[in-house]
């Protein structure tokens, strides 16, 4: 195995000795999980503005109908201007009876390119749009050297932009975790090639963060294989991330693909009802799962890199767009609630008269909930987010 190959494997090594500017955390037990939904969901068919008849009017064939407890293709009342997607009436719904999810519209980023790369790199950098990107730093990379206490990792087949910096995060594929492919002789091998480098002590992390994992989820493995109806997908994830989040991560990041729907997108029922359903009772299992006591010192955000087009195209989907609806979860968030700045929906208030203006920047949305769950002062949070302010929104 060469080094830039076992460097770059979805064994990446565990987390080094936190850098010089970490500061001394409060005595916090608090977990941040941030969800990234790749290819730009549509929003608008997930908190859905029903009062809004430039809505209906914009999608004739993929549109929610209107709450009706008669009928169970009906979108769910969030308050008396958005519903909810009727896909998530048994995950999501419940949480917001319970005010443990908050949705922000017209949130995103100042990012125009409308592209997914380019967007999708902005949101993790965390940097000034228009300005020099450094690609070594992404800002979960920057909390992470910031939070002396912070136990981070990437649930995710490649180290993600968001935790590149001067630590070395482990990532771990959670999808498809299996027994090692080293066994203990190739493993002393390659702790051997390394052995008097500088990078000794993360390669030995590194297998140590793996065989932990490995450990802690090899009993549900077992039992899943043998159980014809185990969960699957996003859900069987969203378990696995509980469990190691339980005891040993507290600053996580997990990536969802398949959001790019232009064609054939469907209303309530098809593809994207399909895949949102899946994200809500995975969402749904990881509150299970951690358990009250530690879903209440949890907080999930859930992002993409952009929305997409107000109206829906000719192929029955819709296009790129710019602005979308983030949602922050948890035990201790204020929640039932839409929260942030908003503007009505007609074609002159639109951006660029095509899809949501961003209204609520990420960077202070996220700004807020790290300068209120580790109780970090202005210096830190510049130090994340270069010349953001956080957001008012009282989220926890």
């Amino acid at each position: 195995m060469h080094r830039r190959d076992f460097l770059t494997a979805s064994l990446a090594a565990a987390t080094a000795a936190v850098g010089g500017r970490a500061w001394s955390a409060p005595a916090t037990d608090q977990r941040l999980l941030v969800i990234f939904l790749r290819g730009g969901y549509d929003a608008m068919n997930v908190v859905i503005p029903t009062s809004s008849d430039f809505y209906y009017e914009s999608r004739p064939t993929i549109a929610i109908a209107r709450p009706d407890p008669n009928n169970p293709n009906a979108a769910l009342p969030l308050d008396s201007d958005w519903s909810l997607h009727p896909a998530l009436k048994d995950s999501l719904y419940p949480l917001w009876t319970n005010k443990q999810i908050a949705f922000v519209p017209f949130a995103g980023t100042d990012d125009m390119t409308r592209s997914h790369f380019e967007t999708q790199d902005t949101i993790e950098l965390g940097q000034p749009v228009g300005g020099p990107r450094n690609y070594r730093s992404g800002f979960m990379g920057r909390l992470a050297q910031e939070l002396s206490r912070g136990r981070p990792i990437a649930f995710t087949a490649q180290p993600p932009l968001a935790f590149q910096g001067p630590m070395s995060v482990p990532n771990l594929n959670i999808i498809s975790v299996g027994k090692p492919g080293l066994d203990d002789r190739q493993t002393k091998l390659i702790q051997e090639m390394y052995r008097g480098h500088d990078l000794e002590v993360a390669v030995k992390a590194g297998f140590s963060a793996r065989d932990k994992a490995y450990a802690a989820l090899a009993a549900e493995m077992a039992a899943a294989n043998r159980n014809a109806i185990s969960p699957s997908g996003f859900e069987l994830a969203a378990r696995r991330v509980a469990r190691l989040m339980r005891t040993d991560y507290n600053l996580a990041f997990l990536d969802v693909g398949g959001w790019d729907t232009h064609v054939n997108q469907g209303g309530a029922q098809g593809a994207l009802a399909d895949r949102i359903g899946q994200l809500g009772r995975g969402l749904a299992a990881l509150a299970e799962d951690l358990g009250p006591e530690l879903w209440a010192k949890t907080t999930v955000v859930v992002l993409s890199e952009f929305g997409r087009t107000f109206k829906e195209n000719g192929d029955k989907g819709t296009d790129h767009g710019h602005g979308s609806v983030y949602w922050v979860l948890g035990g201790a968030v204020k929640g039932r609630r839409i929260v942030g700045e908003q503007l009505a929906f007609s074609p002159d208030l639109l951006n660029d008269k095509r899809d949501l203006k961003v209204l609520t920047d990420y960077r202070s949305l996220i700004a807020e909930l790290i300068e209120r769950l580790y109780s970090v002062r202005a210096p830190v949070l510049d130090a994340i987010f270069p010349g953001m302010r956080p957001t008012a929104l009282s989220l926890i």
